[in-house]
């Protein structure tokens, strides 16, 4: 994969340090930077054992952090937006099409949940939720106070970029780079806002090289829970150059290698290379030291696991589970299976086995690629019971396809 796409802008590692270092006793919960990378599944990191790349800065946050073995998003980035915004899985909300979100489900995001809970709210990078140049207002009515996209089919995103901010095109992107404005944006927000929590959504364009050689502003770090996942998992190819003059491009493979194994970018795809996504959270007031938990997620526990930060009780009708007291070291009701859909496919699933939506099994335990599904007639014990309680859940879900 072109080097990149695996390099942090400098000024991501200034959005994280702007949110550093001392508590802020009169809030009523922690503030929350929730960052959702695009296109980048687990092998990529050398936190989870990716050796192709190099990734200090996102190591470092596991290093001081909790990392998730167990973390599954959809296999492609609309749906996983609309899962994570939302807290309810797409075919709940009738599965919206490709660059739109529901209106009667406009007024029910996780944003406006953080608002009802005193928080300020933001947003930048990448929406995909419609075309802003028909709707500007979109994401305030989503709930978000302020916001930085770049207009998704419109424009760049990149180098001059065409970037809406809060209503309006903004005039002043010539010879800037798309990711550094975005950062500045948050970092705005975040220092306009340190005298009360914040919830700043930075759902990235582009990964980018970082420092660590900035230094603390704010006094934020110790209670700002920093969340870290990404989309789906890693592309298939990825653009090398272009040829002649007709919108035509040379693409290369992308492969990675985690421990002894090359692997194939999974994005599109239901198996674990397209949905088991990184997760790695950073709160130094709770979190003490490095740790790493088999804890079941899907996108849909995001919008309930903030809510709950902010000390509310989340609303009913979510599919996600919240799990802050897993954070905070108290015992709290695991999920019992995650869930991911994609073309009028799905499967459920725990820590070991999968089950999808035409009855095939597969133990990823001894089968990881999914080769070969467990016959019904020569399963396991383990495997039987696995089937079992997976296909109560598929029942229980009442999937509309």
């Amino acid at each position: 994969m072109c080097k990149r796409i695996f390099r942090w802008n400098f000024a991501l590692a200034a959005l994280l340090l702007c949110a550093a270092a001392a508590d802020r006793s009169h809030a009523a919960g922690p503030n929350i930077l929730l960052i959702l990378a695009d296109d980048v599944g687990c092998e990529t990191l050398g936190c989870y054992g990716g050796s192709s790349y190099e990734t200090p800065q996102i190591d470092k946050l596991a290093a001081d952090g909790l990392r998730f073995t167990h973390c599954f998003a959809m296999p492609v980035c609309h749906p996983t937006r609309v899962t994570l915004l939302s807290g309810k899985y797409p075919f709940r909300l009738n599965n919206p099409g490709w660059g739109s979100y529901p209106k009667d489900e406009e007024q029910n995001t996780i944003a406006h949940a953080m608002k009802e809970a005193g928080y300020a709210t933001a947003v930048a990078g990448k929406w995909q939720l419609t075309l802003l140049k028909r709707d500007p207002e979109h994401p305030h009515r989503m709930g978000f106070d302020q916001y930085s996209l770049f207009g998704w089919h419109e424009g760049a995103r990149y180098h001059d970029p065409l970037i809406w901010q809060n209503g309006e095109i903004r005039d002043d992107t010539q010879g800037k780079y798309g990711p550094d404005l975005y950062v500045d944006f948050l970092i705005d927000f975040i220092r306009d806002n340190r005298e009360r929590p914040w919830l700043a959504l930075y759902s990235m364009a582009l990964w980018h090289e970082v420092t660590g050689d900035l230094k603390d502003e704010l006094g934020l770090r110790e209670n700002t829970v920093v969340i870290f996942t990404t989309d789906n998992g890693t592309a298939g190819r990825s653009k090398l150059r272009a040829i002649g003059n007709k919108n035509k491009f040379e693409y290369e493979k992308v492969v990675s290698k985690r421990g002894d194994e090359l692997l194939p970018g999974g994005k599109g795809s239901l198996t674990d290379l397209g949905t088991n996504v990184p997760l790695i959270i950073r709160w130094p007031a709770q979190i003490k030291r490095a740790d790493v938990t088999d804890t079941l997620v899907d996108m849909s526990d995001f919008f309930p696991t903030c809510v709950e930060l902010a000390s509310k009780t989340p609303p009913a009708g979510l599919d996600g589970h919240g799990f802050a007291p897993l954070l905070t070291g108290e015992a709290f009701d695991e999920r019992e299976f995650a869930y991911a859909q994609h073309r009028g496919k799905f499967w459920v699933r725990n820590q070991r086995f999968k089950l999808y939506d035409d009855g095939r099994l597969f133990d990823l335990v001894d089968d990881p690629r999914e080769k070969k599904p467990i016959p019904a007639d020569k399963q396991s014990p383990a495997a039987a019971a696995a089937r079992k309680a997976l296909s109560s859940a598929i029942d229980g879900l009442d999937v509309a396809k």
